[in-house]
């Protein structure tokens, strides 16, 4: 009797021990056995990374998780098992989509309809939907293969372009430049530095110069001042008149038939002038030689 009933307490541990592993590895998995629920059923051509407690949700809210996939090989389709919370009422004309997420998990979004609530064990159809990955694998993967030739040949040309010696020649120069601009720059630096040294006597100097303007300023004032004070108006009239006097002289030389015109143009006037002239120094030249042939002087 005691051996019997050391086998059963054996036989309880092992029971509750393959109990507690079946729902700790079920736990494991996401689904939990102790919550009510009710089972719902649905039937997809590929599972597509869903696994056994992926969620189903609502409008974003966890409402049940998968709970065993099964392999139906009289339909060749694969059955999904659904549990459900007990409170959920699914109404006729709802949908499961599955939704593929970033990483490649699937998860299950219900698409609740408007008619009366389905029994427990129901079957309730499933669609795909697109999933990001999808979206990149459809359309952006074709563009990135399009795009993925082109730029290989740009790649080319910038690998020729590093490559062309010409380029680090351009860059030599380019860092000659460079140190040039930094020793002009340390140059301006100086050249300002002094400037500003210099500023001081500079505005100084200004200021002298500016005091010798004042100053010529007022000496011209005085200057104006006596011009005002000269007789101009007198003296302008005399310029004028002598001005008036030296034109009608003018008038009468270019006259030939004035008096002074006559005695200006008149060629044997001149002739004979130059010859009396010349006669004369020859008389006072014999004078000075023959003085007695001209002076006698007796003494009584």
């Amino acid at each position: 009797m005691k051996f019997l009933n050391k086998n059963v307490k054996i036989a309880l541990t092992v029971i509750v021990g393959l109990a507690l592993l079946y729902w700790g590895i079920n736990y494991l998995k996401g689904v939990n056995l102790l919550t009510p629920a009710n089972s719902f059923y649905t039937e997809v051509e590929s599972t597509e990374g869903l696994l056994t407690g992926a969620p189903i949700t609502v409008n974003g809210f966890q409402v049940g998780q998968v709970r065993d996939i099964n392999y139906d090989y009289d339909k060749h389709k694969i059955s999904v098992m659904l549990s459900m919370n007990k409170e959920m009422k699914i109404p006729e004309g709802s949908t499961v989509t599955m939704v593929s997420g970033l990483l490649g998990g699937t998860s299950l979004v219900l698409n609740l309809g408007k008619g009366p609530d389905m029994k427990p064990g129901s079957v309730i159809p499933t669609f795909k939907e697109a999933g990001l990955m999808d979206n990149v694998t459809d359309n952006i993967m074709p563009m990135v293969s399009n795009v993925m030739p082109k730029v290989d040949s740009i790649m080319t040309n910038i690998n020729g372009l590093t490559g062309d010696p010409a380029l680090a020649a351009a860059l030599a120069r380019l860092d000659g430049i460079t140190r040039q601009l930094q020793i002009s720059a340390q140059q301006l630096t100086v050249l300002m530095n002094n400037l500003n040294r210099s500023v001081p006597g500079l505005m100084n100097n200004v200021n002298g110069i500016t005091t010798n303007l004042t100053g010529a300023t007022g000496n011209l004032t005085d200057l104006s001042a006596s011009l005002k004070e000269m007789p101009i108006d007198e003296t302008m009239t005399k310029l004028n008149n002598t001005l008036a006097n030296l034109e009608a002289l003018s008038q009468q030389l270019n006259d030939k038939n004035s008096t002074l015109g006559k005695v200006v143009n008149d060629r044997e006037l001149y002739d004979n002038a130059n010859h009396a002239i010349a006669s004369l120094d020859s008389l006072l030249t014999d004078i000075k030689a023959n003085p007695k042939r001209y002076i006698n002087i007796k003494v009584f």
